[in-house]
C-alpha cells in the first residue's frame, strides 16, 4: 500500500496547485504511516511534502520523526511555516528536539517560542533524562477551584484544541500549586454553576517530577489513568505524562531489562541502527568478566582433580548438575527482577521473597534430585554415586534459587538496577558453588 501511494505521490508531488492532489492520494492513511512514506522520500519531496499538507497534520507527521530529520524540515522551511509547526508541536516533542540538537540551533528554534512558552519549555529541559519531568508536557487545561462547571467548559472549548489532553482537568491555586485533577465526565454530569471547589477532594496521584520514569509508569498502569501530573518540591504542577507517552517507556525499560539480563549492556538506538562496534563494546566487558568468573570453576575442579582420576564417573555428572542449578537461578532471577519493575514488591518484602524462594528451591531440589539420581541408576553407576549425583542436585538448585532471590532485593535495596544479576552471571556464581558442592558430598560418601 505504501509503495503505490509513494509512486502516486511522487507524480504529483512538485505539479502546480498539487494540495488537493496530495491530500486525496494520502487520505487513506494514518500520520505513523505518513511518517514512514516521508523517509522513502528525496530530501527535497519529503520538504515539499511537509509544505503542501495542513499544519496540525504535518505536525502529526513530525512527532513520529527523529530529531535530526524534524529540525532539518524546519530549518529548510520557510520561517513562518518553521514557527507555526515548533508552536504546534506538543512540548514533550519539542523538547526532546530543543535537547538532542546543537544548542545554537537549539537557541535559534526557542527564539521562535512566545516568551511564556519558552520558560515552560526551559523548565522541561532542566529535568534529567528518563525521570518524569523529563516527558512531561505543558499542553494540559488548567482551572482554578473558584471557577463553575461553566466557566471552566467555555475555557476548554477555547484552548482544548492546542492541548495534549482534555480528558482531565487540572485545578491549581494562583501559585499554580496543584489542588486535584478533574475528569471531565465529572464536569459533565455535574450542574453548570457547580464550582470547582465543590468536586475536588485534594487528594490527587501524582508523580514528582525528579522521580524516575518507571515510577510515572507504575502508577498510571496500577490506577488505569489516561495521564498523571508531573509535581515538582513545592507541588506546583511542571506538567502531565500521557500514557501514550509512556507507552513507550514501558517497552523501553523492558528491552533494557531483557538485554541486562541476557548478559549485555542496553542498546541506546534500535538494534539495526546500531554498528558493529558498538554491540562488541556492549558485549565484551561482560563476556570478559564471565569468563575469568568461570575461570574459579576450572581451578576448583583442577583442585580435585585426584577425585576425578579416581572415579572418572564422577565428571559425567558435572554439565548436567551445573546447568540445572544455572537455570533455576535464571528463573528465580527473571521472576524477582520483573516483579521489582513492576512494583509487585519492594525492599520491605525482601525476606518474604527469601523465604518464598528458599521454600521453591528446597521442592524443585527434591524433584530435579530425584530425578538425577534415577538417571544415574540408568547409566549403570553404583549406587553411591547415584546418591551423590542426587544429593548434590538437591543442594545446588536449593542454593541457586535462594541466592538468585537474594541479589536482586540486594542491589534494590542499593538503588542499583536489580537488572544486572543477568541470567549468565547467576550461572557463573552457581557453576563454581556447585562444583564445590558436588565433589565434596562425594569426598564424603564415597570416601575419596
Amino acid at each position: 500500500m505504501l509503495l503505490d501511494t509513494l509512486h502516486d505521490l511522487k507524480a504529483i508531488l512538485f505539479a502546480p496547485d498539487n494540495n488537493e492532489q496530495v491530500l486525496e492520494t494520502i487520505n487513506h492513511l494514518q500520520p505513523y504511516d505518513l511518517a514512514l512514506l516521508l523517509l522513502e522520500l528525496e530530501y527535497d519531496e519529503q520538504q515539499q511534502f511537509i509544505e503542501v499538507l495542513p499544519l496540525e497534520l504535518a505536525t502529526e507527521i513530525l512527532e513520529y520523526l527523529e530529531p535530526e530529520v524534524q529540525y532539518r524540515l524546519l530549518h529548510h522551511a520557510t520561517e513562518e511555516r518553521a514557527m507555526a509547526l515548533l508552536r504546534t508541536l506538543p512540548s514533550d516533542t519539542a523538547v526532546d528536539l530543543l535537547l538532542a540538537i546543537h544548542p545554537r540551533q537549539a537557541e535559534l528554534l526557542m527564539g521562535w517560542l512566545p516568551d511564556e512558552y519558552r520558560e515552560r519549555i526551559d523548565t522541561l529541559m532542566t529535568f534529567p533524562e528518563n525521570t518524569a519531568g523529563s516527558l512531561a508536557t505543558v499542553d494540559y487545561i488548567a482551572a482554578r477551584e473558584s471557577w463553575t462547571i461553566e466557566k471552566t467548559l467555555a475555557h476548554i472549548r477555547k484552548v482544548g484544541r492546542k492541548a495534549e489532553i482534555i480528558s482531565y482537568i487540572y485545578v491549581v491555586s494562583a501559585r499554580g500549586q496543584l489542588i486535584d485533577v478533574v475528569s471531565l465526565k465529572e464536569m459533565i454530569l455535574a450542574p453548570p454553576q457547580t464550582k470547582l471547589s465543590e468536586i475536588v477532594s485534594n487528594n490527587p496521584i501524582v508523580v514528582r517530577a525528579d522521580s524516575d520514569q518507571e515510577e510515572a509508569a507504575r502508577l498510571l498502569s496500577q490506577y488505569d489513568f489516561l495521564a498523571i501530573p508531573v509535581i515538582d518540591a513545592g507541588n506546583r504542577l511542571v506538567g502531565v505524562i500521557s500514557v501514550d507517552d509512556l507507552v513507550d517507556v514501558i517497552q523501553a525499560e523492558a528491552t533494557e531489562d531483557i538485554q541486562k539480563l541476557g548478559g549485555s549492556e542496553p542498546l541506546v538506538e534500535s538494534y539495526l541502527k546500531t554498528p558493529v562496534i558498538t554491540l562488541f563494546q556492549k558485549r565484551v566487558w561482560w563476556l570478559l568478566v564471565l569468563f575469568f568468573a568461570e575461570a574459579i570453576t576450572g581451578n576448583i575442579m583442577r583442585h580435585y582433580e585426584d577425585a576425578l582420576t579416581e572415579l572418572i564417573a564422577l565428571s559425567f555428572f558435572i554439565p548436567l548438575l551445573i546447568d540445572a542449578g544455572g537455570n533455576s537461578g535464571s528463573q528465580t532471577v527473571t521472576t524477582l527482577v520483573r516483579a521489582l519493575a513492576l512494583g509487585e514488591i519492594d525492599v520491605e518484602d525482601t525476606w518474604k521473597a527469601v523465604r518464598k524462594e528458599m521454600a521453591t528451591g528446597l521442592l524443585l531440589g527434591a524433584v530435579i534430585g530425584g530425578a538425577a539420581f534415577i538417571r544415574a541408576e540408568f547409566m549403570g553407576v553404583t549406587s553411591n554415586l547415584g546418591s551423590v549425583v542426587g544429593i548434590s542436585a538437591f543442594f545446588i538448585i536449593a542454593w541457586a534459587s535462594t541466592v538468585a532471590a537474594i541479589l536482586p532485593m540486594i542491589l534494590h535495596r542499593l538503588n542499583v538496577d536489580p537488572a544486572v544479576v543477568s541470567g549468565p552471571l547467576i550461572t557463573t556464581l552457581v557453576d563454581g558453588v556447585g562444583i564445590l558442592v558436588y565433589f565434596n558430598v562425594a569426598k564424603l560418601l564415597l570416601g575419596i
